[in-house]
């Protein structure tokens, strides 16, 4: 088995991780503030990835660092403006909606590059466009949950595209490790600074936070952009972007099977499947033609 083949598988497998936290997300978003929560969780994916690359950081330099640095800005404002659109949106909504990244990714590239955006770009961004069009039951309801989760989609094609320019050039385990520390940091500061201004009430820790705190944090943070950080070094930005379309998938599976913190499951409505379904072709169209170029 190749090394982008593996890469590639394990991209895939961080998928299912991330389509499930989406839910379990969702369960506790009244019952923590977002910035708290994401400081907890940034907490436990430093420690776990300080303990297993702690040989790589004893060699980490100015370089690693600054694009340790610069990678950790756009994961935070991604995951944070995630977790406060989770307040008012649904999570199958917030996975679609987010997974839009993917069709960022390569209309960005070509505008840093100054290109015009292949022709299957354009066509994708259409598709997603009237997906995200019918997610509001062609209303134009919209939620500003909705809003922020799209500001959020915009900061991790940013992601994918930096740790794509950085990882051939620094330590990959540096990189994914300072990443997650930056993100950590900037949560800490920002609950800090939250805490003081709107003098919140101390957090009560149930069972239910406590283990979404270590799963999302162990599993869907350490362990999941240590391997994308890892992985991108053997394949390209468009397949991974086109790999990651399939995280939306399973967070709305997920939705329709994990009850909320009501009990309920989520409910898809004709329009929200249309929606979803149009918003995965913009996705898929998007990114086809780069993957046959590249085969």
């Amino acid at each position: 088995m190749s090394k982008q083949l593996k890469a590639e598988l394990a991209l895939l497998s961080i998928t299912v991780v991330w389509g499930s936290s989406f839910i379990v997300m969702k369960n506790i978003s009244e019952d923590i503030p977002p910035y708290a929560y994401l400081t907890l969780r940034f907490l436990v994916a430093g420690l776990l990835m300080g303990l297993i690359f702690h040989k790589n950081l004893k060699t980490i330099n100015k370089k690693a660092i600054l694009s340790g640095i610069t990678v950790g800005l756009f994961l935070f404002g991604g995951m944070i403006l995630q977790v406060i659109g989770l307040r008012t949106t649904s999570a199958s909504n917030s996975a679609f909606i987010t997974g839009l990244n993917v069709i960022m990714v390569p209309v960005i590239s070509a505008t840093l590059l100054k290109k015009r955006p292949p022709l299957n770009a354009v066509v994708g961004v259409i598709l997603a466009t009237l997906g995200l069009f019918a997610l509001t039951g062609f209303s134009g309801r919209w939620v500003i949950g909705d809003t922020l989760t799209l500001l959020c989609a915009v900061c991790f094609a940013f992601q994918i595209i930096f740790i794509d320019k950085y990882a051939s050039d620094v330590d990959v385990y540096q990189l994914a490790t300072v990443q997650v520390a930056t993100a950590g940091i900037l949560c800490a500061l920002t609950w800090a600074f939250f805490g003081i201004y709107e003098q919140l009430e101390p957090i009560e820790f149930n069972r239910q936070i406590i283990l979404t705190i270590l799963y999302t944090g162990a599993i869907g943070t350490a362990f999941a952009y240590g391997i994308q950080t890892i992985a991108q070094k053997y394949t390209t930005p468009t397949r991974t972007a086109l790999l990651l379309t399939f995280e939306p998938v399973f967070g709305a599976i997920f939705a329709l099977i994990v009850p909320d913190a009501r009990g309920v499951t989520e409910k898809m409505s004709l329009e929200t499947f249309l929606g979803c379904l149009l918003i995965l072709s913009g996705m898929m169209v998007t990114e086809m033609r780069f993957v046959r170029k590249k085969n």
